[in-house]
């Protein structure tokens, strides 16, 4: 902007040089397809804008996706060309079905309204597509179901790729696709390989064929795999992926510009449908080392994936070694963290693992010292080596504390516990006539009823109970009430992490978190 070098900018060079950035914006968006949406943000002031090869990609995956789904056709097909897409989601439906596309059974399809939509069944659903998206590890804070409703395109996008992409990348982890042993590399542990997040498997995955082939690798999947204007060649490619049912995400343009997105995208589709791996034989591997993810981390990986964590938590242990997610958890439960004292990456090669452990022995002082959590036994050593027992044992208070300050803040900053949920609850559900629970170790709860009955004490004749069963209840009927009951509690506005299981197990930490999620939204209704 300094135009005569001057070492100051006077208003004129800086009204001059904001005209040429315009020009110059407007230039790349137009060669790069980039559409900016008309007005600003309120809060910075920047327009924002989206990107139509990523809006043509993503309608045609739901197109496909839920081509043969009864409840879409009032929307479906959408045309790529227009704005579809952005007045398709509007009534939730296709948010909610593309969700259990991603993640199965995450949302009940009772609980989706499906005809005679009002103004108010749209909101419900909209609550539910936001809450369930939340629940599965989508950054939503700044997206409300007034956003999807109106269409804000570049909101639609970023959280149709959310989802879009946790449904590509399920199986892309070795507890879940053994095969994936075939990439390890010489001198390699199976713990290296387990370390490596999706996009790092992928690109692993992408070379092994590579090199079967005896082609040249890769580093990313942008600069690297353009075709260097060779629109003829990408196009040939693309027609061959056509015979394998895997032209999804990329057109020929879209390769030659290499966006790194979409090709990400159709690389993973091609994973899933054709990993053309074998699992190696006769190899010495100790597969007791692989273990799948359990329930209660995969709430704490969701949960805090959801508040849009930097960098996105894949393996919980490996992704907590450097303690700079937990560190951002802190912030949220406003432990004040001095930032001065925190390594940063790139970590030096050499002393990498010291920086790391310096950080999780000022997590792990915060934590005592802050947030006065009960931390006996629990050393910064035991989260950089990811102990799971000591590392969930933190995590369950941080999310624990996230959600007593958001019914603190809902009550004036009053002390809230355990007992203060329990009374609460017993008092709503009293005051209706309906039973009472003793605790969140209280054996009626694994009929789902208590937590049912107060969604219909916070929402009247919200609750179908002619879907349910109430007596003699089988496993699966317990199971069936307890899926029923989440998505009712994320239906009405109740940002819930638990899952069914936690419910039929009576899991009496996950249970308060539902009671705690119910009185948050109780309490907003007065």
């Amino acid at each position: 902007m300094d135009l005569n070098q001057d070492g100051k900018i006077t208003f004129d060079e800086f009204a001059k040089s904001s005209e040429v950035a315009k020009t110059f914006r407007k230039a790349i968006n137009k060669k790069e397809g980039i559409c900016s949406v008309a007005g600003t943000s309120e809060q910075s002031g920047t327009q924002h804008s989206y990107s139509e090869e990523e809006k043509v990609a993503f309608v045609n995956w739901v197109n496909k996706a839920l081509e043969k789904d009864p409840d879409c056709q009032h929307v479906l097909p959408m045309d790529p060309s227009s704005n579809d897409l952005f007045t398709a989601v509007g009534d939730g439906i296709v948010l909610c079905k593309m969700i259990n596309l991603s993640v199965a059974d995450t949302i009940d399809e009772r609980t989706i309204n499906k005809k005679k939509l009002t103004p108010f069944t749209i909101q419900e659903n909209l609550n539910l597509a936001l809450n369930s998206a939340s629940a599965i590890g989508c950054h939503v804070v700044n997206i409300g179901a007034e956003d999807l409703k109106e269409g804000r395109q570049h909101l639609v996008l970023g959280l149709l790729w959310q989802v879009i992409k946790i449904g590509l990348f399920a199986d892309i982890e070795i507890s879940r696709n053994e095969a994936l042993i075939a990439l390890l590399r010489d001198g390699e542990s199976l713990e290296d390989l387990v370390k490596l997040s999706p996009e790092e498997l992928l690109l692993r995955w992408a070379n092994y064929h590579l090199e079967e082939a005896g082609c040249p690798k890769i580093n990313n999947f942008s600069s690297d795999i353009k075709e260097k204007e060779d629109l003829t060649r990408a196009e040939c490619m693309l027609e061959q992926a056509d015979r394998l049912g895997c032209r999804q995400f990329v057109t020929a343009t879209d390769v030659v510009r290499g966006n790194p997105k979409l090709n990400l995208a159709y690389v993973a589709n091609l994973f899933n449908k054709y990993p053309a791996l074998k699992k190696p034989e006769n190899q010495d591997i100790d597969w007791s080392s692989i273990e799948g993810e359990t329930r209660e981390e995969r709430t704490f990986r969701n949960w805090m994936n959801s508040l849009g964590v930097n960098p996105r938590v894949n393996h919980l242990y490996v992704d907590l070694a450097d303690a700079l997610v937990i560190f951002q958890l802190y912030e949220k439960i406003k432990v004040p963290v001095d930032w001065d004292k925190v390594n940063k990456p790139p970590y030096t090669k050499l002393g990498s693992n010291m920086k790391k452990l310096e950080n999780c022995n000022y997590a792990v002082e915060l934590g005592k010292k802050e947030a006065k959590f009960s931390l006996v036994g629990i050393a910064g050593q035991d989260l950089n080596e990811g102990n799971r027992t000591l590392t969930l044992a933190l995590l369950w208070q941080l999310m624990r504390r996230y959600t007593l300050n958001i019914l603190e803040d809902l009550g004036d900053g009053q002390k809230v516990n355990d007992d203060t949920i329990v009374t609460w609850v017993n008092d709503a559900l009293t005051q209706a006539g309906k039973g009472t629970i003793s605790g969140f170790k209280d054996g009626s709860i694994s009929s789902s009823m208590p937590v049912l009955d107060l969604i219909d004490v916070i929402q009247p004749g919200s609750i179908r109970y002619d879907l349910l069963k109430t007596e003699d209840l089988t496993d699966e009927e317990k199971l069936n009430n307890a899926k029923y009951a989440i998505s009712m509690a994320r239906k009405i506005g109740a940002r819930v992490y638990a899952l069914p299981e936690d419910l039929v197990e009576v899991k009496p930490k996950m249970v308060m978190t539902v009671f705690a999620c119910l009185m948050a939204r109780g309490m907003r209704r007065i």
